[in-house]
């Protein structure tokens, strides 16, 4: 087991502005990947698919980090606090709602040894 976060960060545009969502999220890519803690930070857009008819909110952050110290200094920069102000709580953003979750690869009670 590892000590990695994996973060599932799910986006819904408001209406007519799904592509302008899309760019401004794209564009925190290349600074994110960047930082040491960093192993994946992917912006996706939903598609369709026969064998995929889930609902989702249509743009999904995937991301990874080394550890939880990695994504919570990634949370702090102060380019994804003015991301979220701007774009998702302020009423002129391009994105309606968010949803960020994270999650381990660790099952419940693991005693891994701590370095």
């Amino acid at each position: 087991m590892t000590q990695k976060i994996y973060c599932i960060a799910s986006f819904k545009p408001k209406p007519g502005r799904e592509d302008a969502a899309f760019k401004a999220l794209q564009s925190l890519e290349p600074n994110a990947h960047r930082e040491d803690g960093c192993l994946r930070y992917t912006v996706t857009r939903q598609i369709e698919s026969p064998f995929a008819q889930g609902e989702s909110y249509p743009i999904v952050f995937h991301e990874v980090w080394a550890n939880r110290e990695a994504f919570e200094a990634h949370c702090q920069r102060r380019e994804i606090q003015e991301f979220f102000q701007s774009q998702v709580e302020s009423p002129d953003g391009d994105i309606e709602d968010a949803n960020v979750c994270v999650y381990t690869d660790e099952p419940a009670g693991f005693d891994a040894p701590q370095f």
